[in-house]
């Protein structure tokens, strides 16, 4: 979804509000005091913030907690599930692939995956949410043994089984769609004989040093002690409790096996390298970025902010924003990149915390303010 920019709320009026008082001295804070002074105002955020500007953090700072049960803190190395922040990297191998000649975007997803009953649907139509493909989790939810982990061969299996309807042909809008990542990563298999987890070590983690990221199975989660868990506040009991102890989040377990619209995770400080390569030529040329970072055109003429994996969006002070958030049970992430400034900002949080949007606004205003 696009982070709107304009959004001020509770937090960020805030802050506004402390940071223009009369005391001369709040004129003259820096941006890390001031994202300081932000924080004291949500004590209960568990999480990680990093800004960086040109690749260099000019704050970076950990809250709160990877266990509330063990109180055992968040520091700047913890790593934490990405959710749907993860589909800017599967989008990357398709671009790879596509830089090598294996596929092209306006191939038809039939091409690589036999069977499959939605025709006119191309590589295209899937990176940017135009497909009209219902998501696959509600097929899933109703027909799957959940005492049983599903891949993506089991998904596709049942879209050819239950043949869900389409909400909408191809092009006619933008529908965010988890389906369309999915067959993303089953086509980049497809295409190049290779295990998506492996490409996507081999091809990005790997080269660019990311070393605390991966795409992991749920023991290999449990066995990492610096691991964030994702937790819910209960209202009831007064306290931040586990997420995946709610019946609501077993989804995580029994779709624990799937690939491309998730399950990578990672560091802030590893996605300041992936943000960093995106200004070279490390992983995608220039030809593939200028893609990633177009919008497409819709059969009706108008545009969809959404390119292959990011969200597209101009800032006023800014210019050209590229960003994408995520939401896991317990878990909301965002990385936003002002391309023509080089300019990031990544928050990892792990207690779901309800400011997590006005402080995403917030710490964009002050980054434009710098």
């Amino acid at each position: 979804m696009n982070i709107p920019v304009k959004l001020i709320g509770t937090l960020a009026l805030t802050f506004l509000l402390f940071s223009c008082g009369q005391n001369a001295e709040k004129k003259h804070l820096t941006t890390s005091e001031k994202i300081d002074s932000v924080m004291q105002t949500i004590p209960d955020f568990s999480g990680v913030l990093l800004v960086a500007d040109k690749g260099k953090p000019i704050y970076h700072q950990a809250f709160g907690y990877r266990n509330f049960e063990t109180k055992e803190p968040n520091d700047t190395t913890t790593i934490f599930e990405l959710a749907s922040v993860s589909k800017q990297f599967t989008a990357a191998i398709i671009q790879m692939l596509h830089e090598k000649g294996a596929l092209a975007y306006d191939d038809t997803m039939d091409k690589y995956l036999k069977g499959i009953p939605y025709p006119n649907i191309t590589i295209r139509h899937l990176l940017t949410h135009t497909s009209g493909l219902p998501d696959y989790q509600a097929i899933m939810d109703e027909h799957w043994d959940k005492s049983k982990v599903a891949n993506n061969t089991d998904i596709i299996e049942y879209l050819i089984k239950f043949h869900p309807p389409k909400s909408f042909e191809p092009e006619e809008k933008y529908e965010y769609s988890n389906t369309g990542y999915v067959l993303l990563a089953s086509i980049a298999e497809k295409a190049s004989g290779r295990d998506f987890i492996e490409m996507c070590r081999e091809e990005i983690f790997k080269p660019l040093s990311m070393t605390s990221t991966n795409i992991r199975t749920l023991s290999e989660k449990a066995s990492i002690i610096n691991f964030a868990l994702g937790h819910i506040y209960v209202k009831e009991a007064q306290r931040y409790v586990r997420a995946d102890s709610f019946p609501s989040s077993n989804y995580t377990i029994w779709l624990g096996n799937r690939k491309g619209p998730g399950r990578i995770s990672s560091t802030t400080t590893d996605l300041l390298k992936w943000d960093q390569a995106l200004y070279t030529q490390k992983i995608l040329n220039d030809s593939s970025k200028l893609q990633a970072f177009s919008p497409m055109k819709l059969k009706n003429d108008s545009i969809s902010n959404y390119g292959f994996g990011w969200d597209l969006s101009n800032h006023p002070v800014l210019g050209k924003t590229v960003s994408h958030t995520g939401d896991n049970p317990g878990y909301k992430t965002v990385i936003v990149r002002f391309i023509e400034k080089n300019k990031t900002i990544v928050i990892l949080n792990n207690n779901a915390h309800k400011d997590f949007r006005t402080l995403t606004n917030t710490l964009i205003a002050l980054v434009a303010h710098e």
